[in-house]
């Protein structure tokens, strides 16, 4: 009854494309917001190392307030970002499974999904940890200056709850109650908590009830959810015009406070991350290549809007819509796939994080000479992959993750604090990296899950559905 109600629900009720939203990002892009970043990102750097207190230009209290006042705009960016990307993840996994043109296709899709996004997380995870091991970024910072940097202020909580969050020891026996509570008895605590993976679960169970029932009981709520993320998508819009002045202000903090002595052995890190996400991005160009049977270069040239915006806004979430829009406009991929895995791949499909995590987690392992044996190493990559699904699609929260990979992997959580400024520039290259691997993800689904209408009657059918939208204001549209 269920299924079948639910075929003939997905039949008749399309709410509008979340492509629609991309215009709002238009200015953004046309002005070149990641060479604003870009530019930004030198001054703050540039402006940190002057007023950090080893150039005895202003005294160590001095500058410390002056960081403090100069990461405010920053910290304020950072907080609308995280306030707006729950609802605008919700309301978007929900009325993506709508755009669904059978259950067929469907569950096809949630499958093959389920495997891509472990499989290449896996992938990326083993490459951190491969390059980690082979270029040893570690063993080129002093660690005669690693003693004197002690986590402090947001550091250190955002350092706590990720320790508290390894600090339960692995089970078998946990196994059953862990899958058990992935279930939100509680979505609103869930929402309030900010648990990504539980409010992607309750998102795509509510999104498959409002399938089942009739169009006209679902409609409102499916108009609802569609001005929460018009909303959402007009908040991060106007918030973005201000990431320059963002990235100044928290760059130049984070130099005055790790100053110039151990920068020549970051930046060697940095180096070695960097090169970790070109190899990412190769592997997802063969991946395209080989599953999804796109020419890489010419993949590389269609990525490239949402790579730079991903780059710029530092959210994989707040890029959806204009992702969805080049999967389908410039990609050619089917809309009912596009607008059903971009949002699900913005909190599930985290590539460019895992293998950083991994990365980073070796690179604390040598500054504290460690060694990792391979059963560690093997840990340390399912724990990577477990930690990456489900982490909110928002700048900063990448602290949180580490130190609970740390944790389980006991390496100590104070040299966070040599990389917390480094990893405010690591984190855009991550981003743009996980927008990637979600673009990926739709051609290699729309070339390998089967479908019960042809490409050509698929988007003609939507062409028409949006002409509707766009003549008549409807934002759901009930058709037979």
């Amino acid at each position: 009854m269920m299924a079948g109600g639910t075929f003939s629900a997905i039949e008749h009720i399309f709410p509008k494309n979340q492509k629609f939203l991309s215009g709002a990002f238009s200015r953004l892009t046309k002005g070149r917001l990641w060479l604003q970043v870009l530019i930004a990102m030198v001054l703050g750097i540039g402006t940190g190392l002057l007023l950090n207190p080893d150039t005895e230009i202003v005294s160590r209290p001095v500058a410390i307030g002056i960081g403090e006042w100069l990461a405010l705009p920053g910290n304020l960016f950072l907080a609308f970002i995280q306030m707006i990307v729950v609802p605008l993840i919700l309301a978007s996994i929900i009325r993506g499974i709508a755009a669904a043109t059978d259950v067929r296709q469907l569950k096809s899709t949630g499958v093959g999904l389920a495997f891509y996004f472990v499989g290449s997380t896996i992938v990326a995870a083993a490459l951190g940890v491969a390059i980690g091991l082979m270029l040893t970024p570690g063993n080129y910072v002093d660690r005669a200056v690693v003693p004197v940097v002690e986590l402090t202020g947001q550091v250190a909580e955002l350092a706590a709850q990720g320790e508290a969050k390894a600090a339960k020891p692995f089970s078998l026996v946990d196994i059953p109650t862990g899958i058990t509570e992935l279930l939100p008895t509680n979505p609103l605590n869930s929402i309030v908590s900010g648990d990504m993976l539980q409010i992607v679960i309750f998102s795509i169970v509510l999104g498959m009830g409002l399938l089942s029932v009739p169009p006209s009981s679902s409609k409102p709520l499916f108009e609802l959810l569609g001005s929460v993320q018009e909303i959402s998508m007009a908040i991060v819009a106007t918030v973005m015009t201000f990431a320059p002045v963002a990235v100044f202000g928290l760059l130049a903090q984070a130099m005055i406070k790790t100053g110039p002595g151990i920068l020549a052995g970051l930046a060697a890190y940095a180096a070695v991350v960097v090169l970790g996400m070109a190899l990412l991005l190769v592997f997802y160009l063969i991946t395209a290549a080989v599953l999804g049977g796109r020419n890489p270069l010419e993949m590389l040239r269609a990525i490239r809007e949402p790579f730079l915006l991903g780059f710029s806004t530092n959210s994989s979430a707040a890029t959806m819509p204009v992702t969805v829009k080049t999967a389908e406009e410039v990609l050619k991929v089917r809309p009912s796939l596009a607008q059903f895995i971009v949002p699900l791949g913005a909190t599930m499909n985290m590539g460019g994080t895992a293998l950083y995590q991994a990365l980073a987690t070796i690179f604390m392992a040598q500054l504290y000479q460690i060694d990792l044996s391979t059963g560690v190493l093997m840990a340390l990559i399912a724990t990577t992959v477990g930690a990456s699904i489900g982490t909110p699609a928002v700048p900063g929260v990448g602290i949180v993750v580490l130190a609970s990979v740390l944790s389980s992997v006991g390496v100590p959580l104070s040299g966070l604090a040599l990389i917390v400024g480094l990893d405010r520039i690591l984190e855009r290259f991550r981003t743009s990296l996980n927008v990637t691997g979600d673009l990926v993800a739709c051609v290699v689904m729309d070339r390998l899950v089967p479908a019960s209408v042809s490409r050509e009657s698929e988007i003609s059918s939507a062409a028409q559905r949006e002409h509707i939208h766009e003549t008549q204001g409807e934002d759901v549209v009930i058709s037979s």
